[in-house]
């Protein structure tokens, strides 16, 4: 397309995304117009024609995206632990597709590599690592697997080189950490069995007296503890792991620590809060995802360690591709400390986002959050018929609906069943040991103390329904 067609494209297409964001307004409106798999594939066009439908089809196919996406920009998301709309950041998403930027070289993607860097730096510094470097990432999994990459390094420096016998190496975990650390154990090759989780206290943090207890238990057994990955802001209650106490366990048995702040790292901007990640300057490595909390489109996730040659020494295989780098360059191409090649431009919608309104936009931001959070921590203390599941310490609400002589794990599933099918207020399902609990997340600019009262209204309502033997009408 060029010319006049080119322009009218994008005008429509521009009408279509304002429309969008103005829905996320319009009270009322359906989150996810819900279907089951198997309807949705036979009410859809999915097919992929020999011949193209040409580019008045673009915008058919576009119009039939946006019916039938769950809106993760209305108020009433509250599912996962992102959700919203970053208008600098959607802009920054928008040119990197535009401009399509590798992150290999600097020879490549100049300003994008200066970008980033910039970025790295910063965070480095909220973190308080005097030096250092770090990558951005797919996400809180990669930046976990790429710490336990790095542990493996520093434990056994000829790791990359020869190969990894990983059967004696054991690692430590909260049993509440993130499943994405099975993932780095299978990949990293010490395997699911040798990832040892430690017990919580009651509220889901690591006991750094089990760490400690875990990692003599393996020693005495013979075998080789190289790494621990603490949490900062786990995936059901938000709980924040002690990191201060875990660092001197850590540093004292010569084991390589790593937090994964992909959900609570931004704790780090606010005075009121920056105290859940006390002693996270003492760990060796960290993940942050800035598309959780921080709003910004998927995907937008740092690594950062304090040890920069452990990364480099990690990534090595770079130094083989001598059609991409040359020593010239060797200081300022971030390939170098990447596990990736091909690299999208993820630092510049972070850039922009920051740029509009600074470290202080983000602290206000968080205590926003947690601020809404502790409004619907009171309505569930106020209801009749919900319960609080966890204590609470970041925006993660875990409740249930509680009634007598009742299955309390089949009614909760039920009213979150149903909620779902309703299409309007969307939260997780989760469990806190054998219990089903209702996970609300606040992490949406657009959701505010009316949208939390409708919530409880909501799920007091399918409650009441379900007991009373009322069938659902959607």
């Amino acid at each position: 397309m060029r010319g006049d067609k080119l322009g009218d494209f994008l005008d429509n297409l521009v009408a279509r995304i304002a429309d969008y964001v103005d829905q996320s307004h319009n009270e009322g409106q359906k989150t996810v117009d819900y279907l089951p798999a198997s309807s949705r594939k036979k009410t859809t066009d999915l097919s992929l024609p020999l011949e193209g439908h040409g580019t008045e089809s673009v915008l058919d196919d576009i119009d039939e995206f946006l019916k039938q996406c769950v809106k993760t920009n209305r108020p009433e998301f509250m599912n996962p632990l992102w959700g919203g709309l970053n208008v600098a950041g959607f802009a920054g998403e928008v040119i990197a597709a535009l401009t399509n930027q590798s992150m290999y070289t600097y020879e490549l993607s100049p300003i994008a590599t200066l970008i980033e860097k910039a970025v790295i730096e910063r965070m480095m510094e909220i973190v308080g690592y005097g030096e250092g470097f770090g990558t951005l990432t797919t996400g809180g999994s990669n930046g976990n697997m790429l710490g336990m990459l790095c542990a493996r390094q520093y434990a056994d420096p000829m790791s990359s080189l020869n190969g990894f016998d990983g059967t004696k190496y054991v690692a430590f975990v909260s049993e509440e950490a993130h499943y994405s650390v099975l993932m780095s154990a299978n990949v990293i090759g010490i395997g699911h069995q040798n990832l040892i989780k430690v017990k919580c206290d009651s509220g889901g943090r690591m006991k750094p007296e089990s760490l400690l207890e875990e990692i003599n238990r393996a020693a005495s057994n013979d075998r080789v503890p190289f790494c621990i990955i603490a949490t900062s802001g786990t995936t059901v209650r938000g709980a924040f792991d002690p990191l201060r106490e875990i660092a001197q366990i850590a540093h004292d048995n010569d084991i390589w620590l790593h937090v994964d702040a992909a959900w609570g790292g931004s704790c780090l901007f606010s005075r009121r809060h920056r105290g859940l990640m006390d002693g996270v300057e003492l760990a060796d490595s960290i993940c942050w995802d800035a598309h959780k909390m921080m709003g910004l489109p998927l995907i937008c996730s740092v690594f950062l360690t304090k040890n920069k040659s452990v990364l480099r020494s990690v990534c090595t295989h770079g130094d083989s591709a001598h059609y991409l780098f040359h020593d010239d360059t060797k200081d300022v191409d971030l390939g170098r400390y990447s596990l990736q090649c091909g690299r999208r431009n993820d630092s510049l919608k972070l850039w922009i986002a920051w740029r509009e309104i600074g470290d202080s936009g983000w602290a206000k931001m968080v205590e926003k959050y947690c601020d809404l959070s502790g409004y619907l921590e009171d309505l569930v203390n106020d209801s009749e018929h919900l319960s609080m599941m966890s204590e609470r310490d970041w925006s993660n609400v875990c409740f249930r609906y509680e009634v007598d002589d009742y299955d309390l794990n089949e009614l909760n599933t039920e009213i979150r069943n149903r909620m779902m099918r309703e299409g309007i207020n969307l939260v997780s399902r989760s469990n806190i040991g054998d219990d089903v609990v209702i996970r609300a997340v606040v992490a949406n600019p657009l959701i505010d103390e009316k949208v939390l009262r409708s919530l409880i209204t909501s799920i007091e309502r399918h409650g009441s329904e379900i007991i009373n033997n009322i069938p659902a009408e959607f």
